[in-house]
This record gives C-alpha cells, sequence and structure tokens, in this order.
C-alpha cells in the first residue's frame, strides 16, 4: 500500500524542532516528535501524531517511537555534537531514508555528513540567506526549506488570485501547494482559513509546496 503522506520524526524540540513539527503537522504530515524535556513535548502534544519523552541518543526509545517506519527524520538539536552524532547514527541504523541534521557551525556540519545525515542546516546561517532573497525578491517575503522536497514560504497574494475564494483558486490541484495560513496587516495568522475566504490584495499567505511546484508560483508574479 502506498502512504498517502510521508512520515517524519522530530528530534529535539527546541524552537527549530518545534517549530518543523508544528508546520509539518498543519500540513496535515504525520509527524513524531521526541525530546527528552516533558515541558517541550506537552507542549506538541496536540498538534502532533505523536509526542514522545525519551532520550534520542537511545535508540530503543526511538524503535518504540516509530521511528524507524519514518520516510524523514530531523535531528533537531545542534549545540552538543555527541548527542546529534548519536541521533544520527540511530535514526540510520533504524533504516530511516532520509536524515537531516542541524549543526551550529561548518566543523560540525562535515562531522554529521560523515557519520550519515543526507542533510546538514545551519539555521541562523541560512536564514541570512534567505532573508537577503527576500529583499531581492518583493513577493516571496520568506521561504524555509525543509527537505529536498518541501519548502514553507510566506508570499504577497498574486494580483491573478485577489478577490478569489480558496476554494475557487483550487491551489492544491493548480499548483500543488497547501495553505498553512494568512496573515492580514496588524492582524493574528489565521490558521484556519474558510474555503471561502476571499483573497485581499495585502493579505500574506503562508504556504507549504513541493520544491517542484516553486517555478509555477514565480510565474505568477512575472
Amino acid at each position: 500500500m502506498v502512504k498517502q503522506n510521508k512520515q517524519y520524526a522530530i528530534l529535539g524540540l527546541g524552537i527549530f524542532g518545534s517549530t518543523i513539527a508544528k508546520t509539518l503537522s498543519n500540513a496535515n504530515c504525520e509527524v513524531i516528535a521526541i525530546d527528552k524535556d516533558i515541558e517541550s513535548v506537552q507542549r506538541l502534544a496536540d498538534c502532533v501524531t505523536s509526542a514522545v519523552k525519551g532520550d534520542i541518543t537511545d535508540i530503543e526509545v526511538l524503535r518504540n517511537a516509530g521511528v524507524g517506519e519514518c520516510d524523514i527524520a530531523v535531528v533537531a538539536v545542534g549545540s552538543h555534537l555527541e548527542e546529534s552524532i548519536m541521533a544520527v547514527f540511530n535514526v540510520r541504523e533504524l533504516g530511516v531514508p532520509f536524515v537531516v541534521a542541524k549543526a551550529k557551525n561548518k566543523r560540525y556540519m562535515e562531522v554529521l555528513k560523515k557519520v550519515g545525515a543526507h542533510k546538514v542546516v545551519r539555521p541562523e546561517k541560512e536564514m541570512g540567506v534567505v532573508t537577503a532573497k527576500s529583499l531581492l525578491n518583493d513577493n516571496i517575503i520568506e521561504r524555509i526549506a525543509f527537505d529536498n522536497d518541501y519548502s514553507v514560504i510566506e508570499i504577497n497574494t498574486p494580483k491573478i488570485w485577489v478577490n478569489k475564494t480558496l476554494i475557487n483558486l483550487n491551489l492544491r490541484d493548480q499548483y500543488g501547494i497547501n495553505i498553512l495560513g494568512i496573515r492580514r496587516p496588524d492582524e493574528k495568522m489565521n490558521v484556519t482559513p474558510s474555503p471561502d475566504y476571499i483573497l485581499h490584495a495585502d493579505d500574506h499567505i503562508v504556504l507549504i509546496a513541493e520544491s517542484e511546484n516553486l517555478e509555477k508560483l514565480n510565474i505568477l508574479f512575472k
């Protein structure tokens, strides 16, 4: 049987890990979130498929949590190299096909790649690049790439979408994207917009899209 949605394991629930877990969960992905801090786990308990208190360096904890069944694992701890190494080694040992790891510097990146991480990210550095790109393109406000397949993007409303409803735009079928939220000026993010919501010219749209579909969005702004 073909799985309908990818399954993700997020190991470490600091700001970086929690943000990834919530974003993927809002996109209807199955998410297993693990951290040794019970408060961090409890904060995400209602947001994700499974929230587990445990040591990510213990392979049995990961095995019992179902990490071995996931398509992608994100090792979201970056300050302690030994912990990251053990977590990467464990998820590879469990057969997870794609592993993303967080690193705090270039040396950590090199080590984590050598022990099996397929992709290593430095959030602080990458946010600098994202910010620079956003300054060059007024329409794409922010972009965060989570793996080789998906990116979360905040965009201005394209002119051809203005005054149209979400249901009429049929964004999932037309562009392969899912809306995570809509932000109006001086208002909180609406994370549950109605299908009948009418887009305004000054709306900011937060969406998740497969990377291969991003070019479709770029065309809208040309």
